[in-house]
């Protein structure tokens, strides 16, 4: 069943079913310290609003509707769950005058075809001398990357086995902001299996900046799912399924710090398969995915910015480097060079730039409009192949 063909019935049984348990939920101050919630529970010396709790669900009887819809939750869980892998990336390192193969990260994945191909993510197998899958089941497997690409953080590592469960992959497209969805990962790798936790979509079509590593700055990933579903370290790589049990996303980046010490949560970003599942099929006929490739370094702008280094445009792509040989070089793009749009759009946020390309292939021809101190110009640039092996950085194109 898909959450949008319930009756109105089922939605207002479920709206009920929702306030009876939000009665007892945290509560959150006008600085953002979340409080410490009060148990509903009967025997406990309550207050007024516990006390309603207690006696709603003393007085009213079960609604078969919402039982339903917590059945389907538990179906959705175990019908996809012996699908969802623990990834153990193991590399060579020294310990204690000895030298082996040491586990470093434990991250998920999931199972997709009959094939035994598992989509993860690139950071919870990269650098990997060995990779160990380890099946809810209990069976494990040594694993083989076909790929990885640090532009999407996607990968796929195969594994061969017999009757191996599978989880299909759904259309991350048709999802709506409201509908119901299940996250399941290695969540801090508990033994016992994957965790299993639930929530909403909370919005489509983001895009986000992954943490930066000691290669520099992470790359921008784009069109994300964000979900209040609980996403923990140890989730990354684990599915994102609707209530059709099709895997929608690939959990990937978790919401941290909203700054000033405030801890956000609810906020977790899933790569959607509409974006991934072409990407996958590429790392598995040829390892790799191919990107288009500009050959310039350059720092997004803002008003603020402008206005302190005495720019004469607010928004844009500042070119601080061109490559030597590289396309933008062949078109005339020059260091000090600002970027305001790309084939008539305008560059107004930061990922602007690195989204429009990422749209292109090697070989598209765009049109980039420059400005170079008080002239406007308009360049024509055929776009080169991003090298396999570059680490994808924002900032770089």
């Amino acid at each position: 069943m898909n959450p949008r063909e319930l009756s109105d019935g089922a939605w207002k049984a479920l709206l009920v079913f929702l306030v009876i348990a939000g009665l007892g939920a945290c509560a959150t101050s006008q600085t953002g310290t979340a409080l410490t919630a009060t148990p509903t529970s009967t025997t406990s010396a309550a207050s007024g609003g516990l006390a309603l709790a207690a006696t709603v669900t003393a007085t009213t009887p079960a609604d078969p509707l919402a039982a339903d819809f917590a059945q389907l939750m538990s179906q959705v869980a175990e019908r996809v769950k012996p699908a969802v892998v623990q990834v153990t990336n193991e590399q060579s390192l020294s310990f204690a005058s000895q030298s082996g193969e040491i586990p470093v990260g434990v991250g998920s994945g999931v199972i997709y075809d009959e094939q035994g191909h598992i989509l993860t993510n690139n950071h919870v197998v990269e650098s990997a001398t060995k990779l160990l899958v380890s099946l809810p089941d209990g069976r494990a497997f040594p694993a083989t990357l076909l790929g990885g690409d640090a532009r999407t953080d996607l990968a796929v590592i195969q594994i061969e086995g017999d009757n191996l469960p599978v989880a299909h992959l759904g259309d991350s497209s048709q999802m709506r902001v409201g509908d119901w969805v299940i996250a399941i990962g290695n969540a801090l790798a508990l033994s016992g299996g994957p965790t299993v936790t639930g929530g909403v979509v909370s919005a489509t079509g983001r895009t986000i900046q992954e943490p930066a590593t000691s290669q520099g700055p992470g790359p921008f990933l784009f069109d994300l799912i964000q979900t209040d579903a609980a996403i923990n370290p140890g989730n990354s790589g684990g599915p994102l399924v609707n209530l059709d049990g099709q895997v929608i996303g690939i959990n990937t980046l978790s919401g941290g710090s909203a700054g000033s010490g405030v801890q956000a949560e609810g906020i977790g970003f899933a790569i959607g398969t509409s974006a991934a599942k072409p990407l996958a099929d590429q790392l598995v006929a040829t390892g790799k995915v191919v990107h288009p490739y500009l050959g310039i370094g350059y720092v997004p702008l803002n008003p603020a910015l402008s206005a302190r280094y005495n720019i004469p445009v607010s928004y844009g792509g500042y070119v601080t480097t061109v490559t030597n040989g590289s396309p933008a070089d062949q078109a005339g793009l020059q260091a000090d060079d600002v970027i305001t749009e790309v084939d008539g759009t305008k560059l107004q946020s930061d990922s602007d730039l690195a989204l429009i390309l990422s749209q292109h292939k090697p070989g598209d021809e765009v049109s980039l409009t420059v400005q170079r101190g008080s002239q406007t110009l308009n360049l024509k640039v055929t776009l080169g192949q991003a090298q396999v092996l570059a680490q994808a950085q924002a900032g770089t194109n």
